[in-house]
């Protein structure tokens, strides 16, 4: 980088820029870790959304010498280099950002300190900071590797989630299994003889010993793994979401006992694992060795574990790495925040559980905690099958 950032004003709040290409996984790792800054100092967080004209964005970084002139309307940059109109901190992640991110310093007069989330497969001197994931494998002074990837998970959202799909989910039976289907990616792909055999190792379970499923699917879900999944395992008491109206994918992560994520998706499993609640991956077609290297991180964490076709329940500190990058990115531009609180937070659930009732019912033949730690699920014994809704 071309200047020393500049120490930020302790008197107004830091201006911060989320930037992406707008697709949901990418654009939730960035703003995920701009939150993350802003609850622990002022932020003003903006949100940009960056696109190229015409093949532009297909280029490699080094090819686009002029980046400003390719921009569409709607990607809201300055056009000049006034200081004002940059933020103090650009986070940016995904190929598309590069071209912007490189230059963003110097276009800011070295106002601007430049994090990118992941691997940029550029040199990383280029950045101020860079935060990828452990298992790329990369080290040096301006680099933070985390488990997984940066997210939008926190305690209070997903009380606040739970709590707005309550009535949906509140009569559902316990042990309930939220279902996260990944999709096709370079790596891996979900066919229709791997959905077949994901749904009947979800189903046997669930049928044997009862309870509810909480089933979503990503936008890389294919159609015909998605249609076969459902059909399968919809006649079980749960919820299996279409797509259609609001999302409660963060209510399944509050309410879940167990959760089954596809090995597909860093961004899900990340999610999972920051609850403290089991998780459970499920194999899909394909491999990748850096995969496999996260996944195997989680499992030293004791967060995850293969899925075997049982439910069981174990207890672990949940993944919490987006506070700590965010952190970390706090101070390398010279502002302090207090260190962490020890006391864990209660479970979201029980939160919003109590809202509504003056206190919630045991499940029989559970063990009695301590108000401020998490229920962790306990093998459940067999039992006479519930007349189906």
């Amino acid at each position: 980088m071309t200047k020393a950032n500049p120490p930020p004003s302790k008197t107004s709040p830091l201006k911060v820029w989320a930037v992406s290409d707008g697709r949901a996984g990418i654009e939730a790792q960035v703003v995920g870790l701009a939150e993350a800054i802003s609850r622990l100092a002022p932020c003003e967080v903006t949100v940009k959304r960056v696109g190229w004209q015409g093949n532009i964005g297909r280029l490699p970084w080094w090819l686009n010498l002029l980046p400003k002139r390719w921009l569409t309307p709607e990607s809201g940059l300055p056009a000049g280099r006034n200081p004002d109109d940059w933020p103090d901190l650009w986070i940016a992640a995904g190929r598309a950002t590069l071209p912007l991110s490189i230059r963003a310093k110097r276009w800011s007069g070295g106002k601007s300190f430049v994090v990118q989330i992941q691997d940029p497969r550029v040199p990383p001197h280029m950045f101020d900071l860079v935060i990828p994931p452990k298992h790329d494998r990369m080290s040096g002074d301006n680099i933070l590797p985390i488990t997984g990837s940066p997210h939008r998970v926190t305690q209070q959202r997903l009380a606040a989630e739970y709590e707005a799909f309550q009535d949906l989910i509140e009569p559902l039976p316990r042990p309930r299994v939220a279902v996260l289907v990944g999709g096709k990616s370079k790596a891996f792909d979900l066919s229709s003889e791997r959905a077949a055999q994901i749904a009947h190792s979800i189903q046997i379970p669930l049928e044997q010993d009862g309870g509810s499923l909480l089933m979503t699917f990503s936008r890389r879900t294919p159609e015909t793994a998605r249609a076969l999944m459902t059909a399968r395992l919809r006649h079980l008491p749960g919820v299996v979401w279409n797509g259609e109206g609001p999302n409660p994918y963060f209510a399944f992560l509050a309410a879940a006992d167990y959760i089954l994520v596809t090995e597909d998706s860093t961004n899900m499993a990340t999610e999972a694992a920051s609850t403290g609640k089991p998780v459970f991956v499920l194999k899909m077609d394909g491999s990748s060795l850096k995969f496999r290297l996260f996944h195997e991180e989680l499992e030293r964490q004791g967060a995850a574990r293969p899925y075997g076709g049982a439910f069981h329940g174990w207890t672990y500190e949940p993944v919490n790495e987006t506070d700590r990058a965010a952190r970390e990115v706090l101070a390398r531009i010279g502002v302090e925040v207090a260190e962490p609180v020890a006391e864990p937070e209660p479970a979201p659930v029980e939160q919003a559980k109590a809202k509504a009732k003056p206190k919630p019912k045991a499940r029989p033949g559970a063990e009695a905690k301590a108000p401020t730690e998490p229920a962790a699920p306990k093998v459940r014994k067999p039992r006479a099958a519930k007349p189906k809704a």
